[in-house]
């Protein structure tokens, strides 16, 4: 058994599934892109998230598909009426990239977003998160969508303190959401893991963080709550 398993031995994996999910129903934030369960919308939302604040994100995204409402729209749309759509958003080959991609699920699938992993993640610019968070929130497919908020509270319960920015200490917090992804609710499991480490479970806390159930506040303060997974600072150029 390696270190990984031990810790999770360790932990009732079922109840705090189970006290995520719950609190997740209960409160989450009402965003756009939860109206409904369409992935290209899933899909838009999570590109115009990377690095970037949700409340920023909320007007624009708005915007975008009540110009481009559909796979067809976008994958149809001239490409500087897109950029301009983008505009202030910055990131531009996030855009970019999404274009590509959505004129081959037009051209390839029918204007359909696949469904399955290879063909959905061999699209232009979905990496493993982007893969994980719209397969599961739009398909209720069980993969891990792991971010950086998912890091920090995935850290403080397990105590995994290695260098987030190495790629074997992703595939360690991967590993570890697969084992704890509910299966029967994997869109409000992966979602709920984001808003507490958004709205809760915040780099700045430096108390416990908590979400209002025993079991989940148990587990956090069993690990260090107040801590932050180590991210090694970049060297110096000069």
């Amino acid at each position: 058994m390696n270190a990984l398993e031990e810790k999770m031995k360790q932990k009732d994996i079922d109840k705090f599934r189970e006290d995520l999910i719950t609190w997740f129903e209960r409160e989450q934030r009402i965003l756009p892109w939860r109206e409904n369960q369409d992935p290209y919308r899933v899909w838009v939302s999570e590109v115009m998230l990377q690095q970037t604040r949700v409340d920023t994100v909320i007007p624009y995204f708005r915007r975008f598909v009540e110009q481009f409402p559909t796979v067809s729209a976008l994958a149809e749309a001239d490409e500087e009426k897109v950029l301009k759509a983008w505009e202030g958003l910055g990131y531009y080959s996030r855009v970019r990239n999404l274009q590509s991609a959505v004129k081959e699920v037009h051209e390839r699938y029918g204007g359909v977003v696949p469904a399955g992993e290879k063909e959905f993640g061999g699209l232009k610019g979905v990496g493993p998160y982007t893969k994980g968070a719209v397969l599961s929130i739009a398909y209720n497919k069980p993969i891990p969508a792991v971010d950086g908020n998912v890091m920090r509270v995935m850290s403080r319960i397990l105590s995994i303190w290695d260098d987030i920015a190495k790629p074997k200490t992703r595939t360690i917090f991967e590993q570890a959401v697969s084992a704890f992804i509910s299966h029967e609710k994997p869109s409000e499991f992966n979602q709920g893991l984001m808003e507490l480490g958004a709205i809760i479970c915040t780099r700045n806390h430096r108390h416990a963080c908590f979400a209002p159930y025993k079991s989940t506040v148990r587990h956090l303060r069993k690990g260090q709550s107040g801590s932050c997974p180590l991210k090694a600072k970049r060297k110096s150029l000069e």
